[in-house]
């Protein structure tokens, strides 16, 4: 005879029952908190280092995210209008007013500076026009080509620099081997692939000077969606700390072309006024920005 009474059969059961059940729902429940952020499809240079280091920054905070490649890349104004409708929840660009009114910025850096330095491609053979200019006012003696309408024009016409104003980037190349102007600013990990695509034309990057102005480029989200941002900002700081994100960005492709090609250390550094620069700018924070002489 079972020494064993009904009554414990039957709880010992609905324990086991119990059990099995929590245990069936504890990967469905982690599954579920991982979130899902929308970012734009394309996978060049800028794309996948930004995509990289969103992924870094979120693997060092609590939350589990996900990127989810939600839409083709298209213009800045329509993905920022994206953003805004709530289509998409993580952008990157180069900051303006504009854009921290109507969109909420994480105020670091993601390049640490380095796209606000501009190396000058030239046409071949006229480095002798370079060789003596060693500050701004010497700088303003030449002319430089830029796009009508880019940023990067008002900040140089802001500085008194000679600026000749082209409408098409592609132009500007052509322009430059027929000696419209002397030099054409470029991000300083741009020129020599651009030339690269042009081999037909005489150009050359200029070889000691670099100019330089505070050009941030942020991660950008929903202004409503504040918990993001801080926890995007969080890990950003923490990678910091820890090391990872001068790790990746070292290690990235486009910035190890940099160290390579560009003799950084050996330049002349003539630094400008960005009069559009958004005033809560973190320019006193060392720990965000990189020093072009230390790479």
């Amino acid at each position: 005879m079972s020494l064993i009474s009904p009554f414990f059969i039957s709880v010992r059961s609905t324990l086991i029952g119990s059990l099995i059940t929590l245990c069936t729902l504890i990967p469905f429940s982690a599954h579920a908190q991982t979130k899902q952020l929308r970012v734009v499809q394309g996978n060049n240079s800028i794309e996948a280092y930004a995509k990289g280091l969103l992924r870094l920054a979120l693997s060092k905070v609590q939350d589990k995210y996900e990127l989810q490649e939600a839409i083709p890349n298209t213009s800045e104004e329509r993905m920022v209008s994206m953003l805004m409708d709530d289509k998409l929840d993580v952008v990157w660009y180069a900051t303006t007013n504009d854009l921290e009114e109507r969109l909420l910025p994480i105020r670091i850096c993601i390049y640490r500076g380095l796209l606000g330095y501009r190396a000058l491609m030239i046409k071949k053979g006229t480095q002798h026009k370079f060789d003596g200019i060693k500050n701004l006012e010497d700088l303003k003696k030449i002319s430089l080509g830029q796009g009508r309408f880019w940023a990067d024009t008002n900040v140089l016409t802001a500085n008194g620099l000679n600026v000749v104003k082209v409408l098409k980037y592609e132009g500007i190349f052509y322009m430059l081997d027929g000696d419209r102007f002397d030099a054409f600013p470029r991000g300083v990990h741009e020129p020599w692939s651009e030339i690269k695509r042009y081999p037909q034309l005489a150009l050359d990057v200029e070889q000691n000077l670099l100019i330089s102005y505070i050009n941030p480029f942020y991660f950008f989200v929903n202004k409503n969606n504040t918990k993001l941002a801080k926890d995007i900002e969080r890990g950003l700081r923490i990678a910091i700390e820890d090391g990872s994100f001068d790790e990746y960005f070292f290690n990235d492709p486009t910035v190890k072309d940099v160290v390579e090609k560009a003799n950084l250390k050996n330049r002349t550094i003539i630094r400008l006024d960005n009069p559009s620069l958004p005033p809560k700018t973190p320019v006193d924070d060392k720990s965000l920005w990189i020093d072009p002489y230390s790479m």
